[in-house]
């Protein structure tokens, strides 16, 4: 059997990887457009102190939470060890008036994880003990099973171990040739037959789908996302910081610090670093965070998050062009989700039974 994955996000790789290793022959088509959300995503790893209140997103996000230990160790033993991959724990900063309310919900959503760990409050002290920069006077919501992730070291682990399990890469734009069901895709000049495609390719993924009669209700969301690094600080245990506003804050290892992010809707594919962009980042950053304020600027990335109808993926078999999986409108939880639902994919590519019903993601509602 041979299948082919169009997209080497996050998404993507994972589909690519997951085949390889259950024996499929796998060709994966990697595009060079710029702003794939992957290699812009901040990496937070924390779906129980969302905001997001639907129970079937925090499912499909606790189980791509929870599927990040078992990846880690597959990748290990494929030779894969720099994913970025910490469990440095999360702060979820409230007011003293929300603090019980903040507390028992995240707690209530935590609880049904076997990764999200005991949800505590701590003070305002023990917080900035944790997180240093922080000027937050108030409680917070500590969430110890939390963690973070470098996308772009993640998808490259991917695709590393996948081509060397036997897949083969072609750069390119795909389209898909199909006559009610897949027959393969072509890349330039070159058809790849195929027995199944798994359509990974986020934003791009209408232009794709379209010309097959299959309408994905994607549309490309741009986030401005700021790197800063502080000269000589070990910011490896710092935790993932999660304002009141829908911003963040997360370190790295390499004392970076990472702020984020905007959400600009409307704006196509239109790959630029704005002044307001960059302004709303660090204005946010610095209202909780002011001892950033001396750290270097290292880059501003850019990446276009595929944004759906609603907050759930786009997850599933279409039924009117057997073969075709779409893996999509992950949004801001691409790099939470985006594992697992690869692997996912992969089962319905090879047909495998899912794991779990997917009636809720179904990719052309």
């Amino acid at each position: 059997m041979r299948v082919v994955v169009v997209g080497s996000g996050i998404a993507g790789a994972a589909a690519a990887y997951e085949s390889a290793r259950a024996g499929v022959e796998v060709v994966l088509v990697d595009s060079p457009a710029p702003g794939r959300a992957t290699s812009a995503g901040a990496g937070i790893i924390c779906p129980w102190s969302s905001r997001v209140d639907d129970p079937d997103w925090l499912r499909i996000a606790t189980a791509g939470a929870e599927h990040y230990p078992e990846l880690v160790a597959a990748l290990a033993a494929d030779g894969e060890t720099d994913l970025g991959y910490r469990r440095v724990g999360a702060l979820r900063l409230v007011s003293r008036a929300e603090a019980d309310e903040a507390v028992e919900h995240v707690a209530r959503r935590a609880a049904g994880s076997e990764v999200a760990g005991a949800v505590e409050l701590v003070d305002a002290r023990r917080a900035r003990e944790m997180f240093p920069p922080l000027r937050h006077d108030g409680p917070a919501v500590h969430i110890p099973g939390a963690a973070r992730v470098d996308g772009r070291a993640v998808r490259d682990a991917l695709r590393r171990a996948a081509l060397r399990r036997g897949a083969r890469l072609v750069n390119g734009t795909a389209s898909v040739v199909a006559d009610g069901a897949v027959r393969g895709v072509r890349v330039g000049e070159e058809f790849v037959g195929a027995d199944a495609v798994v359509a990974a390719a986020g934003a791009w993924s209408p232009q794709l789908l379209e010309p097959l009669g299959v309408r994905v209700r994607v549309a490309p969301q741009r986030g401005q996302i700021v790197h800063l690094r502080l000269p000589g600080v070990d910011t490896t245990r710092w935790p993932v910081v999660l304002p009141r506003t829908r911003h963040y804050l997360l370190a790295f290892d390499d004392s970076r610090v990472v702020v984020g992010a905007t959400r600009e809707d409307g704006t196509g594919f239109d790959h630029r670093v704005t002044a307001a962009g960059v302004a709303e980042v660090l204005g946010e950053a610095l209202a909780v965070a002011p001892g950033l304020a001396d750290a270097t600027h290292v880059e501003t990335r850019i990446g276009f998050r595929p944004v759906g109808p609603d907050d759930r993926p786009l997850l599933g078999a279409v039924p009117q062009v057997a073969g075709l999986v779409v893996v999509n409108g992950l949004g801001a939880s691409g790099l939470t989700v985006g594992p697992w639902a690869g692997a996912v994919a992969a089962r319905l590519a090879r047909g495998a039974a899912p794991g779990i019903d997917l009636t809720p993601y179904d990719p052309v509602r």
